[in-house]
């Protein structure tokens, strides 16, 4: 398709999106009277609208069954979260068994590297990539150390290229394959949260495997956003959390995958608690744990009900429009994006360096050449919500659940004005 940078052949392409009628399903933010323009789906998703009446019924029935909305609300509380797992299933690539639902992102790294990371004096080491995020940085730092080992020493980044700003596959495979019968683990993010590249999953996954390590995923930044095939690309584990492109608001339960081998098994390390015990015979407050044959065996503690309300309510919409239908939205809409800010670039003196490779999601990473955080703020005041990462980049991810190819158009104005009012 050729694009044009217009008003008029923005509104084309929303006349013609299929997914155009979701976007009166979300609630919007305004400034200045106005819907924003979000591109924080990466970051915090928008508030379904059906949300509140999930929400509602927990209330209602909390508030006329109490204690007996465990069994006999309409959506009993002591099975509520198995109500998530058919549709993170289909999400992911995976079994409803292969699914829970529990605790947040990094609580669940640490739970999963119980059963997942298991050093020895010879193998030890684990994969991660160049300046991961923050929270995972320090989880696995925290872990090699519990163990007994130095951080330095066992934790292996995989870099980019000089003068490079994606990662190269065979860079990260060859690193596999070095490290070898020493390697423990791989564990790194599905898609980068600074630069939005999408890593090669399965191919990692595959040679992860082939020398013997243990293969997991955080897919904070993928969940909801891109392709899965987690069972079909024989992951061992993975965790996300559900507040980004899952819409299921702020600091929500995150998800599990843990690869049907590995479940119904009493012997497997796993830090275990009540709620992981079998369905038949947990209230019958044995002393053995009988782990439960789904992955739900990882669970602690009984779900937090009003918590989870919201993730149902939005799995309910990724259920009706399916990840085929949105990533087909995704790449048109990221790639509109792409054309309007080379066109900008083309009105004004300045130049962006688009640094998210082609294998990419919803995101694009945007580095302002001879532009700087006053512009951001332009940004923001004028109704368009960004992300700044320093020292000069700007992320925008236009989620396809409810941004809009106008959307795209009116920022790449906005963008312009931003820029010609510094210059001057």
């Amino acid at each position: 398709m050729i694009f044009q940078n217009s008003l008029e052949f923005a509104q084309q392409l929303d006349a013609e999106d299929k997914l155009s009628k979701y976007r009166q399903e979300f609630h919007f933010p305004q400034v200045n009277k106005k819907d924003v323009i979000y591109f924080t789906g990466n970051s915090l998703g928008l508030q379904p609208k059906r949300t509140q009446k999930f929400v509602d019924e927990v209330m209602k029935d909390w508030r006329e069954l109490a204690v007996e909305g465990h069994f006999y609300a309409e959506k009993p509380w002591w099975e509520y979260h198995e109500l998530l797992a058919e549709g993170l299933g289909k999400v992911v690539g995976a079994g409803a068994h292969e699914i829970s639902v529990m605790n947040t992102l990094t609580v669940n790294l640490h739970l999963l590297m119980v059963s997942f990371y298991r050093p020895n004096k010879k193998r030890y080491k684990i994969i991660c990539e160049e300046k991961a995020f923050p929270s995972d940085q320090y989880m696995l730092q925290s872990q090699v150390k519990f163990h007994g080992f130095d951080s330095s020493d066992a934790i292996i980044e995989v870099k980019k290229r000089e003068g490079e700003h994606a990662w190269r596959t065979e860079d990260i495979l060859d690193k596999i394959n070095e490290v070898g019968d020493e390697l423990a683990l791989v564990l790194l993010g599905g898609v980068n949260y600074y630069n939005g590249q999408v890593l090669d999953m399965e191919a990692i996954t595959r040679v992860g495997k082939s020398v013997g390590a243990f293969v997991g995923w955080d897919l904070a930044h993928a969940v909801g956003n891109v392709k899965l095939k987690l069972h079909d690309w024989n992951a061992d584990f993975a965790a996300w959390c559900s507040y980004k492109y899952m819409n299921s608001g702020p600091g929500n339960a995150s998800g599990i995958f843990v690869n049907e081998r590995y479940l119904d098994k009493k012997d497997i390390p796993r830090f275990e608690g009540w709620w992981g015990t079998k369905k038949d015979t947990r209230f019958l407050m044995q002393p053995e744990f009988d782990p439960i044959e789904t992955a739900d065996a990882w669970q602690l503690s009984n779900p937090p009900i009003l918590s989870i309300a919201p993730y149902l309510a939005s799995l309910e919409l990724f259920d009706e429009v399916g990840m085929d239908t949105l990533i087909d939205k995704q790449r048109k809409i990221v790639a509109y994006l792409e054309f309007i800010l080379a066109e900008i670039d083309k009105e004004v003196e300045s130049s962006f360096e688009i640094i998210t490779p082609m294998e990419r999601g919803c995101q694009l990473s945007v580095f302002l050449h001879g532009e700087g955080r006053s512009l951001f703020d332009y940004l923001m005041k004028n109704g368009v919500i960004t992300d700044w990462r320093e020292p000069n980049v700007i992320r925008l991810a236009p989620a396809p659940f409810y941004c809009s190819f106008e959307d795209m158009y009116n920022f790449g104005q906005i963008l312009k004005e931003g820029i010609l009012l510094n210059q001057n």
